[in-house]
């Protein structure tokens, strides 16, 4: 896959269909590689027109490394926030938004559809409101705003989010992986772990860099509150979220809605967190929805 220099790194990236086709940039969510996008979901969009961008944020897959800056210690970071101080941190979501500003603006795109999940939905977000004319519409898949009166994760998610595998060969951490994803999993569509096992190694193989996903995490922690930049959004946008989302909470959904003006929530009944086969035919819908509103 190739790499291209944007906002000061190096970002590694694919792209997937017509160059005649409308630019659709996928920002994967934390600790997600590229390559955790579903290859049926990519074939999809290319077959409705789009001309799929893929990469892989900073600090995860083969995109630059912060390890020169260390991992912030989140209770520290935590109690920064309460005190109304700055946090300590390498990065904030606004700069992983300038990231892909810097990438579409390599590959010569003037503006594309963008498409976050999780916290790729926080950075798509963090694009529309910083780089305004970037942004042609904006799908914001199981994320939210950062408003501390939304619902926490629940006790077996956030366990899940903080928890570290003992096991350091690749079976080990890709049996670790697959118990995490089971408890965020979609309720109406599980994982089958014969299927996901395999992916869950690939990504492994290609690239393991937990410390990276600790500063991601920092990242989102320390960007605090972000509705006053998404009450500035003007693209066309559609809130996707899982009405059993046990990670980022459905209110996280609405929360989202209700913050980006004109933005329209789609609920999907029996979604968790994660994006199975089941939910693909609601995604795609979303993506035409918003895009068309650009020119309607």
């Amino acid at each position: 896959m190739p790499k291209v220099a944007a906002n000061g790194i190096e970002i590694e990236y694919d792209i997937h269909g017509p160059e005649t086709g409308d630019p659709l940039l996928l920002i994967m969510g934390l600790g997600q590689q590229l390559t955790r996008w579903p290859t049926s979901l990519i074939e999809q969009l290319v077959e409705e027109g789009f001309r799929v961008i893929r990469f892989d944020n900073r600090d995860i897959g083969l995109s630059t490394r912060f390890d020169a800056a260390g991992v912030p210690d989140l209770p520290t970071v935590f109690g920064a926030l309460m005190n109304g101080q700055t946090p300590d941190v390498p990065y904030l979501l606004s700069d992983m938004a300038d990231d892909a500003a810097g990438l579409l603006e390599a590959l010569g795109v003037e503006g594309a559809h963008v498409v976050g999940v999780s916290m790729g939905g926080m950075i798509g977000q963090m694009l529309a409101a910083g780089h305004p004319g970037k942004v042609l519409s904006l799908v914001s898949v199981m994320s939210t705003t950062g408003n501390p009166a939304v619902p926490p994760a629940t006790p077996e998610a956030l366990a899940v989010l903080y928890s570290r595998p003992t096991a350091t060969d690749i079976d080990g951490l890709a049996d670790h992986a697959l118990k995490a994803q089971i408890v965020i999993q979609s309720p109406a569509w599980p994982v089958d772990p014969v299927k996901e096992l395999p992916k869950l190694k690939a990504a492994i193989e290609r690239a393991y860099h937990p410390a990276g996903v600790a500063r991601q995490m920092s990242a989102v922690v320390a960007s605090g509150d972000r509705r006053a930049a998404l009450g500035t959004i003007t693209a066309p946008t559609v809130v996707l979220h899982g009405d059993a989302d046990p990670l980022v909470r459905v209110e996280g959904g609405r929360d989202t809605a209700a913050t980006i003006p004109g933005a329209e929530l789609r609920i999907i009944e029996g979604m968790g967190h994660d994006l199975p086969e089941g939910v693909h035919a609601a995604f795609i819908d979303a993506v035409k929805s918003a895009a068309a509103r650009v020119s309607g």
